[in-house]
Parts: C-alpha cells; sequence; structure tokens
C-alpha cells in the first residue's frame, strides 16, 4: 500500500510524464510535441507557405496590372441612345385620304406617308396659273400699245419738223413779198397744230408705258399667289424628311388634318450616344478617343465607336429648373456632363431613343 502511494505521488509531482512500470517516467505524448520549434513546423509546412506566398504574390501583382489597365478606361452606366425624333404634321388643313405606311414601319426619305384631300388646293393653283397667264398675255398686248405709241410719237415729230421748216420758208418769202401773208399765217397754223399733235402723241406715249410696270407688278403677285397655290398642293403629300421608322401613328384615313396636327412621330436612321459621366471623369477625355459600346438590349454585341463632342455645361445647367448654389444650404454634388459618343459604322441591329448603354472609353 504504502508503495502505490509512492507511485501516485511520483506521478503527480512530475507532470507531463508518463510513469512506466518498475517506476521509471517518460514525457507524456503532448508535452513533446508542445515542445517542438517553429523551424520544426516550418519544414513540416514548408510547402503550404510556399503555395500562400506566391498566392499572395500572383493576387497583389493581379490587382496592380488590374489598376494599370482600369485606369485607361472610363465607363458609366448612365446612358442612353439618343437621336433627333420628328414630328410629323399637317401644313395645310385637308381630309386625309391615305396612309400608305403603318407602324414602326422603315421607310427611306421622301417616302409618301400621308396624303390629304387636293381637290381646293388644285382649284386654287389652276386659278393662279390662269391669272398669270392672262396677265402675261396683258403685258404683250401693252408692249405692242407702247411701241405703236412711239411709233406715232415719231410720224408727229417728223410732221412737226416738216411743219417748222415750211413756216421758217413762208415767213421768209412773206418779207419779200413772193407769197402771201394769208399763205404764212396758214403754215403758221399748221405748225402750232404740229406740234399739238406732237406733244398729244408723245403724252399718250408715256402715258401708255406707265401701264407697263402696274401690269409687271400684278405679274409678280400673281405669280406669288400661283407659287403659294402650288406650295400648299405639295403640302397635300406629307413625305419622310429622312430615312428612318414611323412611331405613334394617329393619322388614320378618313379623319381631318387641321394645320399643325401630329399625325405621327419620326425616328431617324442616325442614332448617337449620350453618355452623362461624372465631371471627374472628364479630365483626359477628348473628341476622337475610342469607344466600345454595350447595348443592354443586345448583351453578346459589341460596337465600336468614338467620342463626338463634350457639352460646355453640366446637364442641370440646361434643364427647366437649374440649380441655383446662391440660394438656400449648399450641398456639393458631383456633377454629370453629357457626352455625344457616335458609331464608327451604322448598327446593324434595331435601337431606339432611350435604350440603355454602357460606353467604355479609351482615354490614355
Amino acid at each position: 500500500m504504502d508503495q502505490r502511494v509512492d507511485n501516485e505521488r511520483r506521478s503527480d509531482s512530475a507532470p507531463g510524464r508518463e510513469v512506466l512500470a518498475g517506476g521509471e517516467t517518460r514525457p507524456a505524448g503532448n508535452a513533446g510535441a508542445n515542445k517542438r520549434s517553429w523551424r520544426d513546423l516550418y519544414n513540416e509546412r514548408r510547402g503550404l507557405v510556399t503555395l500562400l506566398a506566391i498566392g499572395t504574390i500572383v493576387v497583389l501583382l493581379a490587382i496592380f496590372f488590374w489598376w494599370l489597365h482600369a485606369r485607361q478606361y472610363e465607363s458609366t452606366d448612365d446612358a442612353f441612345i439618343d437621336t433627333r425624333t420628328v414630328q410629323i404634321s399637317a401644313d395645310v388643313a385637308a381630309a386625309i385620304v391615305d396612309v400608305p405606311v403603318t407602324d414602326n414601319q422603315l421607310v427611306e426619305a421622301g417616302a409618301e406617308l400621308v396624303r390629304l384631300d387636293d381637290r381646293d388646293y388644285v382649284a386654287a393653283r389652276d386659278q393662279a396659273r390662269a391669272s398669270v397667264d392672262n396677265l402675261i398675255a396683258q403685258i404683250a398686248e401693252q408692249k405692242a400699245k407702247i411701241d405703236q405709241a412711239d411709233k406715232q410719237a415719231a410720224q408727229a415729230e417728223a410732221a412737226l419738223m416738216f411743219a417748222q421748216q415750211e413756216d421758217e420758208r413762208y415767213q421768209r418769202l412773206v418779207k419779200t413779198d413772193s407769197v402771201t401773208v394769208e399763205q404764212a399765217q396758214q403754215y403758221a397754223s399748221n405748225l402750232l397744230q404740229a406740234q399739238a399733235t406732237f406733244a398729244a402723241a408723245q403724252a399718250n406715249a408715256v402715258a401708255i408705258a406707265k401701264q407697263d410696270p402696274v401690269l409687271e407688278a400684278q405679274l409678280g403677285t400673281s405669280e406669288a399667289q400661283l407659287a403659294q397655290a402650288e406650295a400648299n398642293l405639295s403640302r397635300t403629300i406629307i413625305t419622310a424628311p429622312v430615312a428612318g421608322r414611323v412611331t405613334r401613328l394617329t393619322a388614320a384615313k378618313g379623319g381631318y388634318a387641321a394645320v399643325g396636327q401630329a399625325l405621327m412621330m419620326f425616328v431617324p436612321r442616325e442614332v448617337w450616344v449620350t453618355a452623362n459621366f461624372k465631371e471627374t471623369q472628364l479630365d483626359l477625355m477628348r473628341p476622337g478617343q475610342p469607344v466600345v459600346i454595350e447595348i443592354d438590349a443586345y448583351p453578346d454585341h459589341t460596337f465600336k465607336g468614338h467620342v463626338d463632342s463634350i457639352q460646355s455645361g453640366s446637364g442641370t445647367a440646361f434643364s427647366l429648373l437649374p440649380a441655383e448654389n446662391a440660394t438656400g444650404n449648399y450641398v456639393k454634388i458631383v456633377q454629370r456632363v453629357p457626352v455625344k459618343i457616335v458609331f464608327d459604322q451604322p448598327p446593324d441591329v434595331l435601337l431606339g431613343p432611350g435604350m440603355s448603354v454602357v460606353p467604355t472609353v479609351k482615354v490614355r
């Protein structure tokens, strides 16, 4: 019993050691492990440590090269397809007799969109043309009258010269008693008649000549009326101003088109991208820089373009109610500036204003 107690005391007095048979002890397994150095641990896990170190270096290099690559580009998701839509409206009032297009139809420039009733305008055109033809005939007749009046004036002038010569001759003869006083007085009277006839012929020629500008002015007015009538007649056929698509069609056969009434909207084929970049992204952005364009509607396609221009001012500066920083409590907000981006080649897909776009501009 005393021996067992002694062994228990030895076991308690030597922690970390294991009691063997015969009273001998040895280091316990856990105690030996706790005394292993970090070199032993490193040698056992050298492969894992090396792998972690290489992985860390690779990640850092990847981040560095990604930063070098990313700093060359500026991108934004605040961008959309833009164009200048055209409102097709009537310039003259008339009934709609035909609408040869339908919704979303692609048409070429000059294609007929709406045809209006032209009967009243044809009549107005014909009436104006008849007035012009009538005045042209009157002017031709007036020129003949002017020519005739000029010839009559010339004839009266010749008669006047002859009367003057006869009067002078008889006045000399009466002084030598070669003719009678009565004969001399007769030729003097003939001279007065010739002078009156010449004056009347001249006045008639002037009066007839003055009527010619009046007729010419009337002709100009009639020609203007004819041009207006022809213009109104041409407006009864509404055509596409450029190539594009018909949208929001409201015109219908049998309806009535008033002056200025919108009949449809027209979207031209020419579109571009309006990208609202932050003002902090514009430091290196210049016109002509290449752009990669991604359109949400076509995720499997990318389009190439370039920066066309940068608006001279932020978007809020041209809004209906621009910001007034001089009033109220001022809070600095990063502004966005519209940038126009055009496609290098016309897109071969259907694009319309308002479609979402993500452009990426290479600025370095």
